[in-house]
């Protein structure tokens, strides 16, 4: 592994406005919006305006043309507490509508109640979205823990990553939700070619993938139309790997090369008869976000997997080309804090991050 802007070389010092920052002679960083109450997810709407989740509860439309940030009221009950880690999760602008994963609150909500990642669909519209539910996750959990989620539109079907809730072997439980990946159509009806019709009747209809834990980061390369997903290991064990229809990546029987919190052992880092990672991190750098980038600002990341971290901080190139000899660089760390999500502007490929409380922009100077 090596580091792309290397320490030597990656000083941020402050220039212009106290919002711009420099990474090297070549790369910038800019601030575009601070303030933000713990934001989980963007999406850019036309090539101005970006749709913002707060985990917190908001949504959120920003235009970087003239800075200015509005508010948009919305209908979901989803968790509030703080040390939950649920709320408003990944937001997705498709074809005049807005998609969102969210943990939903079920039945009476006290400590820890009843809930699971759902996911909501409204028409788009600046004041209010009338979310209406396209998928709940069943059964409902009382957990704060591991909701995942990211969702992603292919060929009209929508994809979501579902976390295992903290329950570990519910997702060998296939007559279940969580621990999964799902594929459903735009109205929240069930393809007739999931593995249930095919080859796994005990499934859920809903369920493509099972045997995740928590993942966290979610996209479609436009290089080989396939989707991928990070996922948050115990203590070690992150990995990415490609989502395969009727597979399993074994969680918990697997433990992926990590360990329990108490240090306890988990199981082996992988079988055969199992979905194997295309990268595993052992010890854990706390994967959250990535994307495979397809742009004009950056030609030397062009095919190459951009992976975000909230405990290592860093965002890192993977090149899988080569299966036996993935090459891992680290771009930059320990600069912006944690990094919860990545998207490239469609027109121009610069990288837009969430990190912390800003949204930042990654460009070439």
């Amino acid at each position: 592994m090596r580091l792309f802007l290397s320490s030597s070389i990656l000083i941020i010092f402050l220039i212009l406005n106290k919002n711009v920052f420099s990474l090297s002679n070549d790369h910038k960083l800019s601030i575009l919006k601070k303030g933000l109450d713990q934001p989980w997810s963007i999406s850019f709407i036309n090539k101005n305006e970006i749709l913002i989740s707060e985990k917190t509860g908001k949504i959120k439309l920003f235009n970087q043309t003239n800075g200015s940030i509005i508010e948009i009221k919305h209908n979901l009950s989803f968790i509030e507490d703080i040390n939950s880690q649920g709320g408003l999760l990944e937001i997705l602008y498709h074809d005049d509508h807005v998609y969102i994963s969210y943990s939903e609150k079920r039945g009476e909500f006290k400590l820890y109640g009843p809930s699971s990642t759902s996911i909501a669909k409204a028409k788009f519209n600046r004041e209010k979205l009338n979310f209406n539910n396209i998928f709940r996750s069943e059964p409902p959990i009382r957990s704060p823990y591991h909701f995942g989620s990211r969702i992603v539109i292919k060929d009209n079907y929508l994809f979501a990553s579902l976390g295992e809730r903290g329950k570990g072997m519910i997702a060998q439980e296939a007559d279940k939700h969580p621990g999964s990946i799902i594929r459903i159509n735009l109205d929240g009806s069930v393809p007739k070619d999931n593995p249930h019709f095919k080859d796994q009747p005990l499934w859920l209809p809903e369920i493509f993938q099972i045997g995740v834990r928590n993942p966290q980061g979610m996209a479609i390369s436009s290089f080989d139309n396939k989707i991928y997903i990070s996922n948050h290991g115990a203590k070690g064990g992150d990995w990415i790997g490609e989502v395969k229809k009727g597979e399993n990546y074994g969680w918990k029987i697997l433990g992926w090369g990590g360990t329990n919190y108490n240090n306890t052992k988990i199981g082996p880092k992988w079988l055969p008869g199992y979905t194997k990672a295309i990268h595993y991190w052992v010890p854990s750098i706390a994967v959250s976000a990535i994307t495979i980038y397809d742009g004009e600002e950056f030609p030397e990341f062009k095919g190459l997997a951009l992976v975000t971290s909230l405990k290592d901080q860093s965002l890192r190139s993977l090149d899988f080309s080569n299966l036996d000899n993935v090459e891992e660089d680290i771009i930059f760390k320990n600069e912006i804090g944690r990094i919860r999500d990545i998207k490239i502007h469609p027109e121009s490929g610069k990288i837009f991050f969430l990190a912390q409380d800003k949204l930042w922009k990654f460009e070439k100077k």
